[in-house]
């Protein structure tokens, strides 16, 4: 019988914040639980740090240069706000091999095409963040006698202009049953307790995508889930020290933008503590959703994958939120599987596994439809990573780059191209309207100190950027054309 699929996402997720991730201070239990139980990736990376670009690479296997929608449409500068005909999404390949189709949560891939257009069930919950005026949402809190959405106390800064920056938290007045988050779990218990009673009655496999919109800012929790930790328990994180020299302009103009340095320490410790708790807040609802999994008898016919469309900041490098610059904080990504089936009913499946390969959130794409059993179309950037869930210490397959991974981005508030090469240790990003940026992850975790041109670090520097040039041609991004002409990428 064919798997199940499971996906739960999670927005703008850290990827240090997960117990099982090195975690000392968030709790995370059940991801924890989940980890131990399958098969841990440690260097995921998306495939940009944007939400909307991310999540049709998520769903179509593409990367964002090939599917066309390369920003968020509340930040659009002219890219397309719809998801191009051409672009085939999952449904179209699990739905005509018997699967049924669902989506509840955040969807973020288009302005008036939601999930329904594209062959899931459920709701279309618009925009970047929880759309609190939704008519389902409206219902939820009539149909449990819960209070109407309001937010108090919100925490701004000032921006150079003397207007207050975005909200970074606030108070939703409300017990935690009347948060978007638990509201959306709802919806997914409902949805998989459908899909599981079709699957027990007639043997249809399912795929259900349960996406929540935290723990993106702004923070707006009931008062428990933004009190669960002690702001005392947050420390300066290391790459605070960040100057801004030898870095491209922009970074510092992002750390203007978002007001960072307007923030009083015990503020922003408030802000993180926020996040933390938003984050475990977010466990916690996952917790429910794996229980219910179990409890309808699913648990060993179901694949389940956890991860996150990017990144955030929540202050390192003085920053928030994301933007260009393509550090890990943004563009590593937690990227848990585990899938019974891995090996088939002759074998154990791997449990508290580690995979060290580099991979990328385009790969989940082919990696669902080879569980699934459908033939693998041509043409997509993504990779399965079924051999690495048979085996989590195998590498790739095939020839190429197995042990590189690249990553692009190309505007949020205006449009700044970017491509990016990242191996293990180092890290190569490409800025054509400024300086370029090399990093020592190893001797330098935290990216504080841009090599790019240093002497020492010469061979390392041309490796990478003609194997990001190679790539590029190989892809056929047309970023390509920029590079042989101002760096020796072997022509």
């Amino acid at each position: 019988m064919p798997n199940n699929i499971l996906l739960l996402t999670a927005d703008q997720l850290r990827y240090d914040m997960l117990g099982c991730y090195g975690s000392p201070v968030c709790q995370t239990p059940h991801l924890d639980r989940l980890a131990a139980g399958g098969v841990r990736f440690t260097q995921a990376i998306t495939t940009t740090a944007i939400c909307t670009p991310a999540r049709v690479s998520l769903f179509s296997g593409l990367a964002p240069f090939r599917h066309g929608m390369l920003a968020n449409f509340e930040r659009n500068i002219g890219y397309p706000w719809e998801i191009p005909e051409r672009v085939r999404l999952l449904p179209s390949y699990l739905a005509p091999a018997g699967y049924a189709c669902g989506n509840v949560g955040k969807w973020h891939m288009g302005v008036e095409r939601g999930p329904a257009d594209y062959g899931f069930e459920g709701e279309h919950y618009p925009g970047w963040a929880p759309p609190h005026d939704h008519p389902d949402y409206l219902a939820y809190l009539r149909q449990h006698g819960l209070p109407q959405y309001r937010v108090r106390d919100q925490v701004h800064g000032v921006t150079p202009s003397g207007k207050p920056s975005l909200s970074m938290m606030g108070v939703h007045d409300a017990p935690v049953e009347a948060s978007f988050s638990y509201f959306l779990a709802e919806r997914s218990l409902e949805m998989l307790r459908r899909f599981a009673e079709r699957y027990h009655r007639t043997g249809q496999p399912f795929f259900l995508a349960c996406q929540f919109f935290g723990p993106h800012l702004p923070y707006f929790l009931p008062e428990a889930v933004l009190n669960r930790y002690d702001p005392a328990l947050v420390q300066r994180h290391p790459s605070m020290a960040e100057t801004f020299a030898g870095k491209p302009a922009v970074h510092k103009r992002y750390n203007e933008h978002w007001a960072f340095d307007t923030y009083p320490w015990p503020t922003w410790r408030r802000v993180v503590a926020a996040y933390w708790g938003y984050v475990s807040f977010i466990d916690e609802q996952v917790g429910r959703i794996l229980a219910e999994l179990d409890a309808l008898g699913l648990a060993g016919d179901t694949a389940v994958c956890f991860t996150a469309d990017h990144g955030g900041f929540v202050g390192n490098h003085r920053l928030a939120d994301k933007g260009p610059m393509m550090y890990d904080d943004i563009y590593r990504i937690n990227l848990i599987f585990r899938w019974p089936q891995a090996r088939g009913a002759s074998a154990p499946a791997p449990a508290g596994a580690t995979c060290d390969m580099p991979v990328v959130l385009t790969d989940l794409m082919p990696t669902f439809l080879e569980i699934a059993g459908v033939p693998l179309p041509s043409g997509l950037d993504g990779r399965s990573l079924v051999p690495l869930l048979r085996d989590p210490a195998s590498s790739w397959p095939e020839a190429g780059s197995p042990d590189l991974a690249f990553a692009e981005f190309h505007g949020h508030h205006f449009p700044y191209p970017q491509r990016m090469v990242r191996s293990r240790r180092y890290k190569l990003v490409v800025n054509p309207p400024d300086i370029n940026e090399l990093y020592d992850l190893q001797a330098d975790p935290y990216e504080l100190n841009n090599l790019y041109g240093h002497p020492a670090y010469a061979d390392v520097q041309h490796h990478l950027m003609r194997s990001l040039y190679e790539h590029l041609v190989r892809a056929g991004d047309n970023f390509h054309h920029w590079l042989p002409g101002l760096y020796d990428v072997g022509q």
